[in-house]
């Protein structure tokens, strides 16, 4: 199964937050591709930035390590995530949304959001 991790599912994979139970954690290790977006680092780096959030000081190379296949969007992705329904708001959302869909990927997540757009979702 190919899988897209949400900015707050990396986020806790990479600190072993104990949101993410032994069945997700399962599906994630077993995971080929194990995917996150371009736009996930850039989000999370934002947050980071502006003081919202701390990132491990090795999160970069954690990235690396980790082996992630890292989708950088495309012109379909981002053409996609301008036409999706005003249900979700945030753009890094939309655009993983718009990634997962046109990859035909489940994305694991904490937002509830996701579902309505038709992205099959691992909810956390």
């Amino acid at each position: 199964m190919s899988l897209l991790l949400d900015s707050n599912v990396l986020l806790w994979w990479l600190v072993a937050d104990p949101r993410l139970d032994d069945a997700v954690l399962t599906e994630i290790a077993a995971a080929t591709p194990l995917a996150v977006s371009l736009v996930t680092p850039w989000e999370l780096w934002i947050k980071t930035a502006g003081g919202k959030l701390r990132l491990p000081a090795d999160f970069e190379q954690r990235l690396r390590d980790e082996a992630f296949t890292i989708l950088a969007p495309t012109l379909a992705d981002a053409r996609l995530a301008a036409n999706l329904p005003p249900i979700h708001r945030d753009p890094f959302d939309r655009l993983i949304i718009a990634q997962a869909l046109n990859h035909q990927a489940t994305v694991i997540t904490g937002d509830r959001h996701f579902a309505a757009y038709g992205v099959e979702v691992i909810l956390v």
